[in-house]
């Protein structure tokens, strides 16, 4: 039976720290019009980097007004149809991924955009768009090609496992860091060629001792000195994709003071370049049929952080959680 109210997460204020920046309100459940289906949401992946810029009003590239929903990620089951709508029935299995759309328990929503999934599961929750922006930015921002060193950093993480078998399929060698010995070894599960745990090695003599050569190509998470490192490191013709800078979301970014960083890059010919998800949307759609071809084949492997959170209660939790650094793949809430 579909209720007439249900509850969501949104941010009611704009605060450094999440937790005081949101809260669950209960609203009335919109039924769906022409073209429009409801759906019954059963799990939303945590994106902790964007809810915490959100919650702090600082992304560019929107101008929300408040109170703002949250979320972005969600797969579940369409429990009602709107007039008009032939492509779904009752029961389909669909992924969204709208900002606002996932930390709800329903959503009303335009049947544009919603994507028929063969299951409601973390690993499908997974692909799009997670797995979807690590293949994008890769070929379509890295240029990545084959026969090179290819650097992950957060390689463990919900966007970086995914980015380390891809790389790992077009036929390269894979460093990946991480920070625990139960990252270290799902990374050798994914068949990570070299792994630097950054809490017993420095990364910075590990790259210039094994790879004096540099790194071809880095897919990097994390910012800060991490970043740092992987400039110094970058091979000749090498490419630096900023995907995120998770060590910064959660505080100010910190303020530098030392040479500008074009003297590094010159002399190699090298390049720093910077993937937002919005701004290749073309891509969207080959790269989940791609990655769910993959995925089915067994080609690819979905890891989901073992840790438990269920109910909107728990994405606060699950959002400290991600930015601690302490998951091993994508971060989950069953609604």
């Amino acid at each position: 039976m579909i209720p007439k109210t249900y509850r969501k997460l949104v941010i009611k204020n704009f605060n450094s720290d999440f937790r005081s920046a949101v809260e669950i309100v209960e609203t009335e459940l919109q039924q769906p019009q022409a073209n429009e289906i409801l759906i019954k949401n059963q799990f939303a992946g945590i994106n902790a980097g964007f809810d915490t810029l959100l919650s702090q009003d600082k992304i560019p590239y929107f101008n929300p007004k408040l109170p703002i929903d949250m979320g972005v990620e969600v797969v579940g089951n369409v429990v009602a149809l709107g007039n008009n709508v032939k492509q779904f029935k009752t029961g389909d299995r669909v992924l969204t991924f709208t900002i606002g759309g996932a930390y709800r328990e329903y959503q009303t929503v335009s049947i544009d955009g919603v994507i028929k999934v063969p299951e409601v599961s973390p690993e499908i929750l997974t692909l799009v768009p997670t797995g979807v922006s690590a293949l994008v930015a890769l070929e379509q921002v890295g240029e990545m090609t084959s026969q090179e060193v290819v650097l992950v950093t957060a390689a463990a993480g919900g966007t970086g496992h995914i980015a380390v078998q891809l790389a790992k399929l077009a036929g390269n060698h894979v460093i990946g860091t991480c920070g625990s010995a139960k990252k270290v070894e799902l990374l050798q599960q994914l068949g990570c060629d070299r792994i630097i745990n950054y809490r017993q090695e420095n990364i910075n003599q590990v790259l210039k001792k094994e790879y004096p050569q540099g790194v071809n190509l880095v897919f990097e998470c994390v910012g800060g000195k991490m970043f740092d490192t992987c400039v110094d490191n970058l091979a000749v013709k090498g490419r630096l994709v900023v995907v995120g800078f998770i060590s910064e979301y959660s505080h100010n970014l910190e303020q530098i003071n030392q040479p500008r960083i074009y003297h590094k890059l010159f002399w190699k010919a090298a390049s720093v370049r910077a993937f937002l998800m919005p701004c290749y949307r073309e891509y969207q759609a080959e790269a989940g049929d791609r990655l769910f071809n993959l995925f089915q084949t067994k080609q690819l492997k979905v890891a989901i952080d073992p840790t438990e959170f269920r109910g909107l209660d728990s994405i606060v939790e699950a959002v400290e959680y991600q930015l601690s650094g302490k998951n091993q793949g994508k971060v989950i809430v069953r609604l």
